[in-house]
């Protein structure tokens, strides 16, 4: 099978600043996949231009095997995106947003009404259901962008931090929905500044920075290249060394320089 996200020296310029340069992917289907870098960095840049939402400057990509590019609305039949900033329709109510959704995607009326029903009471929001978007919550407005990205059914998800404002019950029950995705076939491309929520949730991970990928592979494989370029201070033995155990956070800033970045001599003299 092809990777159900593949990019080949995908590029996008802003008035000669390189947002995103020449960054090679490949997503196989089925993975749950966190894309992290710093602000800045390149990654909702990246994201944009894997659904269509932004055209490269050059370079190429490929979703579930076929050029996004040339074949934007069947490839888009087969997508599911949380953007950032969400990009409601905030004079529509909920049920009203997801009932257009649906029809958008193709689904008859029926399994649009009872998909949005099931949708909506799903995500807590059945007693808001009849209320304008633009009286929503952020959190509330989160949980029905995924419910719109969702009803019908993706086999490739993107997430621009789907947590984001999302209390902790809600985010236990959206895990729990993901986790769903995947072992159902389902791919999931998440980006998240919650290092801890990737870590849990994800088996692959790629870090851009300054626009270039970085690193990309699994988390074993990230943890061990990192290990290797670590001190053992002595261990005798490296597995149970603390290195052994690196978090998702010490290997990020391991890989984009973020730990010198933080000196002890580096204070705010009016804090200290």
């Amino acid at each position: 099978m092809p990777p159900a996200i593949a990019t080949h020296a995908l590029t996008r310029s802003f008035d000669g600043f390189t947002a995103v340069d020449h960054i090679d992917l490949a997503v196989e289907a089925g993975q749950f996949f966190g894309f992290l870098g710093p602000n800045g960095a390149g990654k909702s840049t990246t994201i944009k231009m894997l659904t269509g939402l932004l055209a490269p400057s050059s370079g190429a990509v490929q979703i579930l095997g076929q050029d996004l590019f040339y074949n934007p609305i069947e490839v888009k039949r087969h997508i599911g995106v949380v953007p950032e900033g969400m990009a409601l329709f905030t004079r529509l109510t909920a049920l009203e947003y997801l009932r257009f959704v649906g029809r958008m995607y193709g689904l008859d009326k029926a399994t649009t009404e009872q998909r949005a029903e099931e949708l909506l009471e799903f995500m807590g929001l059945s007693d808001q259901s009849r209320k304008l978007i633009a009286d929503y919550s952020h959190g509330m407005s989160k949980k029905l962008a995924l419910a719109a990205a969702v009803i019908h059914g993706p086999k490739v998800l993107f997430l621009d931090e789907p947590f984001e404002g999302v209390d902790a019950i809600a985010a236990g029950t959206l895990k729990a929905m993901l986790q769903g995705m995947i072992a159902r076939g389902a791919t999931i491309f998440l980006t998240s500044h919650v290092l801890e929520i990737v870590e849990r949730l994800c088996s692959h991970v790629a870090i851009i920075n300054h626009g270039q990928i970085v690193a990309h592979g699994s988390l074993e494989e990230l943890r061990a290249g990192v290990q290797a370029r670590l001190p053992l201070h002595g261990a005798a033995d490296p597995e149970n060394s603390a290195e052994a155990n690196l978090t998702l956070e010490q290997i990020f800033l391991n890989v984009v320089g973020g730990a010198s970045a933080a000196r002890p001599e580096q204070e705010l003299t009016w804090l200290s």
